[in-house]
């Protein structure tokens, strides 16, 4: 996400959203119980930016021949379920708040994300 000539690059299986604040009923229409946002437990917003995902081992890593040389490889990534302006409901105790240019955010691991809303 670049904002003010600033790069912010999310990394791993993270995503970073923009916070909706807790409200009984989600401007999507998804209604949340009072206990959910009176505790905090559960947290929704719009997913600004994602990272790459989970980074995959080389398959030849395992190999036992001469494990001092390294083949250079592309870098793969086991892709995210997450894409930047889904709708995001999460665990809030996962999360991690941050400031960037003057907004809040959250960094969120996609294993917190209990579900996505997306337009098609």
């Amino acid at each position: 996400m670049i904002k003010h000539d600033k790069e912010l690059i999310v990394v791993g299986d993270r995503v970073l959203v923009r916070v909706e604040e807790g409200e009984e009923r989600t401007n999507i229409g998804l209604y949340l119980p009072p206990t959910a946002v009176d505790n905090q437990a559960v947290q929704g917003g719009t997913i600004m930016a994602t990272g790459p995902g989970l980074p995959m081992p080389s398959p030849d890593s395992l190999s036992t021949e001469e494990p001092w040389r390294t083949a250079s490889r592309e870098t793969r990534f086991l892709p995210m379920q997450a894409r930047t302006g889904d709708y995001a409901l999460f665990f809030r105790k996962a999360a991690v708040e941050i400031t960037f240019e003057g907004e809040r955010y959250l960094v969120v691991p996609q294993a917190a994300i209990l579900a996505l809303v997306r337009d098609e």
